[in-house]
C-alpha cells in the first residue's frame, strides 16, 4: 500500500490542492521558507529505456528548466522544499531515479552511475529540455556529472551537493549501515526514531511529514523503505564508490559553471577534498553550509537556498 499520492498512468496528477502539499507548506512556514501563493505542482510518469520513471514537475513551461537528481535511498521528494521556493522562477523536474521512490525497480539490478546517467540523458531528450540547470545530491551528483560530461551542450550550469571525486570511506560505510538497518519495520514510529538518530538536524515533526515518501506498506503489513533491496544493489553501490566515480582529471575541462555545496559537518566530503575538486574545475566555486551534514538541502534548507539561488539566477 502506498502512503503518498502519485500519478497512476501517463496523465499528470495535480497535487497543489492535496493534503500532502498543505503539509509541505506547513514545513516551509516552520522553516521560514518563502514561496508563491500560486504553485503549479504535478506528479507524472514516463517510460524510458524499458522502465517507468516517476517525476515531479513544478512551475510554468516558459521558465528555465532545472533537473534535480536525488541521493541514494532517497526520492524526488527530498527536494520538495527547494522546489516549492523556486517554482515561481523556474520549471523544475525532480526525477525518481531507477529503483527509488515511485519509479520502477530495475529488473537486472543495474544501479551503476553509468546506467543512471543514461537515464537522465533519455529523460531530458524525451521532454525536449535544453540549456537546463542540473542539481544532483550524492549519488544524484555523480549521475549529474556524468550527464554534464557526456552532454555538455545541454547543461547550462551544474550544482553538486556534498559529493566529489574523493569521498570518505568511513562516511560511505556509515551511510550503507544506516540504509541496511532501515529497510523493514513493523510500525512507522520505529522508522522515525531511527531517522532521528541518524539525522539530528531535522525536527521530528518534519520527519513525520516526509515519512510517507520514503516507505511503502508491503502485503504482509510491514513497512519497507522505497528503494530496491535486490541482492545486486549492494554490489553496484560498492562498485560506484570504487570504480564508477568521476575523477579530478575528468572535470579539468568542464565547460559549464559548477557550484559545489558542502555540509559543514559532512562525513562524506571532507573540506580539503572539496577544495581540490573545485580547484580542478575551470569555473568552479564552493560554498559550505553550516549546521548540516551530508543531506544539506534537507538539514538546513534556508542556508542551502541562500547558497543555491544566487548561482541559479546570476
Amino acid at each position: 500500500m502506498h502512503l503518498n499520492e502519485f500519478a497512476e498512468g501517463l496523465a499528470p496528477l495535480e497535487l497543489s490542492q492535496s493534503q500532502e502539499f498543505a503539509s509541505l507548506c506547513q514545513s516551509a512556514s516552520d522553516l521560514g521558507i518563502a514561496h508563491s501563493a500560486e504553485v503549479t505542482y504535478a506528479s507524472r510518469n514516463l517510460v524510458l529505456r524499458h522502465l517507468r520513471f516517476h517525476f515531479l514537475q513544478w512551475g510554468i513551461e516558459t521558465n528555465q528548466p532545472v533537473l534535480f537528481l536525488h541521493g541514494s535511498n532517497q526520492s524526488a521528494h527530498s527536494f520538495d522544499l527547494v522546489s516549492l521556493h523556486l517554482a515561481d522562477r523556474f520549471r523544475i523536474y525532480a526525477l525518481d531515479q531507477r529503483g527509488h521512490g515511485d519509479s520502477e525497480w530495475c529488473r537486472d539490478s543495474d544501479y551503476s552511475s553509468a546506467a543512471m546517467g543514461l537515464d537522465a540523458a533519455a529523460f531530458i531528450d524525451a521532454l525536449g529540455l535544453d540549456h537546463l540547470i542540473v542539481v544532483g545530491h550524492s549519488m544524484g551528483g555523480q549521475n549529474a556529472m556524468r550527464l554534464a560530461l557526456s552532454h555538455p551542450e545541454r547543461v547550462a550550469k551544474l550544482v553538486l551537493v556534498d559529493i566529489g571525486p574523493e569521498v570518505s570511506v568511513l562516511g560511505a560505510k556509515t551511510i550503507r549501515r544506516f540504509v541496511t538497518e532501515t529497510r523493514e519495520f513493523d510500525d512507522i514510529d520505529h522508522f522515525v526514531a531511527r531517522v532521528q538518530e541518524y539525522d539530528p538536524y531535522r525536527t521530528r515533526e518534519h520527519i513525520e511529514r516526509t515519512v510517507k515518501y520514503n516507505l511503502v506498506r508491503r502485503a504482509d503489513g510491514k513497512f519497507i523503505s522505497k528503494h530496491d533491496h535486490g541482492p545486486r544493489l549492494a554490489a553496484t553501490g560498492e562498485h560506484r564508490e570504487r570504480g564508477d566515480r568521476f575523477t579530478l582529471d575528468d572535470v579539468r575541462h568542464l565547460p559549464m559553471p559548477m557550484l559545489l555545496i558542502r555540509g559543514a559537518d559532512s562525513n562524506i566530503l571532507e573540506a580539503d577534498a572539496a577544495r581540490r575538486f573545485v580547484d580542478a574545475v575551470p569555473d568552479g566555486r564552493l560554498i559550505t553550509v553550516p549546521n548540516s551534514g551530508h543531506n544539506v538541502h534537507g538539514q538546513n534548507t534556508p542556508a542551502f537556498l541562500e547558497a543555491l539561488v544566487p548561482f541559479l539566477t546570476g
